[in-house]
């Protein structure tokens, strides 16, 4: 599915590469005004290889890690999560071609759903993820012990699913929908990092 996902991204450019401007909207600021363009060959097509350059690398990474063995242990989750990273790129290389066609989107209505389903699957990611070093909550504290890896990852997981859930008030708060977006993330990344901390400080 990724690789059809990667291919009609490539074709979707192709096709509408004759009715783009020559400069194209491919930036926004924090309130979804235009502030940068990109020349139309590169706003097209620029989404698509990085798809194809993430699908490499998943690919890799339960060859090339160390620990792959714990990677085989949660291979579904980190295999669906795959196909919805690119899903979710997908989806922001369309609402590009729309709004360069003319169609003015909200962004925050669009997008707010979308990462909020991100952010929830990563959550149910996480509590799944064994210790290895691509995948997961990875501080010095999480990579150095098992205990501290589940302990990390099983509260880091509730709070990104509900980081997830929070991100949703911005299709009912459009105008506040990046503080919903980005504050609950930060805060549990600043958090999980402490908590891995503070745990392996116990073990010593």
């Amino acid at each position: 599915m990724a690789l059809g996902l990667i291919v009609l991204a490539f074709a979707l450019g192709v096709w509408l590469y004759p009715q783009m401007p020559d400069r194209m909207a491919s930036h926004w600021n924090a309130r979804w005004e235009v502030d940068g363009y990109m020349p139309k060959v590169w706003s097209i097509f620029l989404i698509p290889v990085i798809l194809a350059g993430l699908l490499v690398l998943f690919i890799l990474i339960p060859k090339i890690d160390p620990l792959k063995k714990n990677i085989q242990e949660f291979r579904k989750y980190y295999d669906i999560f795959v196909v919805l990273i690119v899903l979710f790129l997908f989806y922001i290389h369309v609402i590009i071609l729309l709004w360069n066609l003319g169609t003015r989107l909200n962004m925050n209505l669009v997008l707010s759903p979308a990462l909020a389903g991100l952010f929830y699957y990563c959550g149910i990611l996480i509590e799944n993820a064994k210790r290895n070093w691509f995948i997961g909550i990875r501080t010095p504290w999480t990579l150095s012990s098992d205990r501290v890896w589940e302990k990390t990852h099983r509260i880091g997981g509730k709070l990104f699913k509900a980081a997830g859930l929070i991100a949703l008030a911005g299709v009912l708060l459009p105008d506040y929908a990046m503080y919903f977006i980005l504050a609950p993330v930060l805060l549990v990344t600043a958090y999980t990092v402490v908590y891995s901390y503070l745990e392996y400080r116990k073990e010593e």
